[in-house]
């Protein structure tokens, strides 16, 4: 059996749901395949949310990290093929507006994805959920947890499958929040199992 750790954020900015909070909650302490589910809800704050993910790395000594994020706007499941050695955007939760600084001034540059992304896209197709490649992360707390993800595991551990997937936005926010393109919360949570279970694949 091999562990891996999927994070979910809390909500942020006007998004007074997160769907990746929901789909974290619920495969927590599932068996997916032959992965035991580890899951966590990460703060949407630059200050803390890389040394949180740090801690349940060391802690959990995962074998896999996933990690979920929002991206709401995209109608489509988005495994990210790259993070960059940057934090910029609107305010976190806390207040914290970063423009142009770097996550790890030792780090490299850009960072890509471990995890097998074209096998998950693949797999997603195959089962009827719509899915493409993403090329960008953006510069807010998505990119800045999956570059930490990628900056420990390069570091420390590099047998470590790490990487990051952005997932439409819910009915419930999209009724909420107005005009975004939405999924079904059942959805959602199949397609982040289908690229769970691509691991097994590889």
């Amino acid at each position: 059996m091999k562990k891996l750790l999927l994070t979910g954020f809390k909500p942020f900015l006007d998004y007074t749901v997160n769907p990746t909070m929901k789909i974290v909650e619920e495969l927590d302490g599932t068996m997916i395949g032959n992965y035991q589910i580890v899951g966590e809800i990460m703060q949407v704050d630059f200050n803390s949310s890389g040394a949180a993910l740090l801690d349940f790395i060391k802690e959990e000594d995962p074998d896999v990290i996933i990690s979920l994020g929002l991206a709401a706007g995209r109608y489509k499941i988005t495994p990210e093929r790259i993070a960059i050695n940057i934090k910029d955007g609107a305010a976190d939760n806390e207040g914290n507006k970063p423009i142009d600084e770097p996550i790890r001034k030792e780090g490299e540059p850009a960072y890509l994805s471990t995890l097998p992304i074209r096998k998950m896209v693949d797999s997603l197709l195959a089962n009827g959920l719509p899915a493409t490649v993403s090329n960008t992360a953006g510069a807010y707390l998505c990119n800045n947890l999956m570059y930490e993800g990628l900056h420990y595991a390069k570091t420390n551990k590099p047998d470590m499958l790490t990487g990051f997937i952005h997932i439409p936005a819910s009915h419930e926010l999209a009724i909420q929040h107005g005009r975004i393109p939405s999924w079904s919360h059942e959805d959602l949570l199949k397609g982040v199992r289908v690229c769970i279970e691509a691991l097994d694949e590889t």
